[in-house]
């Protein structure tokens, strides 16, 4: 049974895997013996992360990209395939947001983080697909959001942007079933990260700990497990899914 959930020998790339929810699947994966390669646009959080991986005994590249490019990516794709042979797994896991009353915002924040949220999804797909097919064979990961089943207060484009994932998981997994690549996606519920600290010291936080029946946020290692599951041969006929890993909190209905 363990057998099902290694990922020795296999190749993953993390993008948006320097920092958050991206970095702990990245040394999840690591440590599911899978060589990892965690990218970001900052060099120095790149290479923190890089040895981290290494300390595990897996191999990396240190190789920034960015979602906004597809040149960046394919440069991404093109140092991989050099470096580590193929890519078996890809995880987009790149994300931002901005709390603003949605009379307020400014188209150019929209743009921002549809385009980075799901456009950049999209985008890594495109670029990383196209050699897994060609194979016969991968896993394409996506974050979505508890944002991508219901409707969160002030934040219409990351709301937007993350149910659009979930479309987009679904279209893309019909579309690449046939050649042997699934596409799936993690939905977590509210993990602190670097994205969301200061929104949860407030009432929003005390709101979602109300709403969630484990009465407590998520550990950003505790979505490794189910993107190790995702990339391993346990989910070898799973494909267009969404799995929230959330503490109840989309199941739940009155808590106290």
């Amino acid at each position: 049974m363990p057998s099902l959930f290694d990922l020795a020998g296999r190749v993953a790339v993390v993008v948006g895997g320097t920092t958050g929810i991206g970095r702990a699947i990245a040394l999840g994966m690591a440590d599911a013996g899978a060589n990892v390669v965690a990218t970001g646009r900052r060099a120095n959080m790149i290479e923190t992360v890089a040895a981290d991986i290494e300390a595990r005994g897996r191999k990396t590249i240190r190789h920034p990209s960015d979602v906004g490019s597809l040149a960046s990516l394919r440069g991404l794709h093109d140092a991989c395939v050099a470096d580590l042979g193929r890519v078996d797994i890809v995880v987009a896991a790149a994300g931002i947001t901005k709390r603003v009353a949605s009379v307020d915002m400014i188209e150019a924040d929209w743009n921002s983080i549809i385009d980075t949220n799901l456009t950049g999804m999209f985008r890594t797909y495109q670029v990383f697909a196209p050699g897994m097919i060609a194979r016969g064979a991968g896993r394409l990961i996506g974050i979505g959001s508890i944002a991508s089943f219901v409707g969160l207060q002030e934040v219409a484009a990351y709301t937007a942007s993350k149910a659009a994932v979930a479309g987009l998981t679904r279209a893309l997994s019909v579309e690449w079933a046939r050649y042997g690549v699934t596409v799936n996606a993690i939905a977590p519920g509210v993990f602190e990260t670097d994205l969301n600290r200061e929104i949860l010291k407030g009432p929003r936080g005390r709101e979602f700990l109300t709403r969630t029946p484990m009465g407590r946020f998520g550990r950003t290692e505790e979505l490794a497990g189910a993107a190790i599951y995702l990339a391993s041969d346990a989910a070898s006929f799973v494909t267009g899914q969404l799995i929230a890993v959330d503490g109840g909190l989309l199941g739940s209905g009155v808590n106290q």
